[in-house]
């Protein structure tokens, strides 16, 4: 299967949006330390900061890398299909993003990325460029939008819990 849009691999540039498509950019504070950055690079790139939001994962790997194949399944009903289309690992910074494939609801990429700033405190920021693709994403208009947004938030809420980071 290909994607479903053209610009794959775009996440990677900070605030990029192509024609066409919504932006969303949701950034949450962690917590604070190493230790915190290291669960929850470790957390995101295994699934289980989108299994603590709650949603299925369906994916060809226990790791996100290049290439491996990611349903999220949403209340059980709705079936997301997704490629990882770049990955990264650094010191300092560690996340993927995945693009639409056919069958999801949406056209577009998502970035999730857990950085530590140079004060040391972590962050997760999520994001995204998006169009509906199906009847009733489009039916759902700005209400979709709004769901995308609580998702992000509660992306940054679940990996905060996982990683014992703060609440500031």
């Amino acid at each position: 299967m290909s994607f479903t849009y053209d610009d794959v691999g775009a996440t990677r540039e900070p605030g990029f949006c192509p024609p066409g498509f919504r932006p969303l950019h949701v950034r949450t504070r962690i917590g604070e330390g190493h230790e915190v950055f290291t669960r929850a690079a470790e957390a995101v790139l295994t699934w289980d900061m989108h299994r603590a939001v709650g949603v299925g994962i369906d994916a060809s790997a226990e790791r996100a890398a290049p290439g491996v194949d990611v349903t999220v399944t949403l209340a059980g009903v709705i079936k997301a299909p997704c490629r990882v289309v770049w990955t990264l690992e650094e010191h300092r910074r560690a996340g993927w993003a995945y693009g639409t494939l056919p069958g999801h609801p949406e056209c577009g990429e998502e970035s999730f990325v857990v950085d530590r700033t140079g004060d040391g405190t972590v962050w997760l920021t999520v994001h995204a460029f998006s169009r509906a693709a199906k009847w009733y994403a489009r039916a759902g208009g700005p209400a979709g939008r709004g769901l995308q947004q609580a998702y992000a938030r509660r992306c940054g809420a679940a990996l905060r819990r996982l990683c014992g980071g703060d609440t500031g």
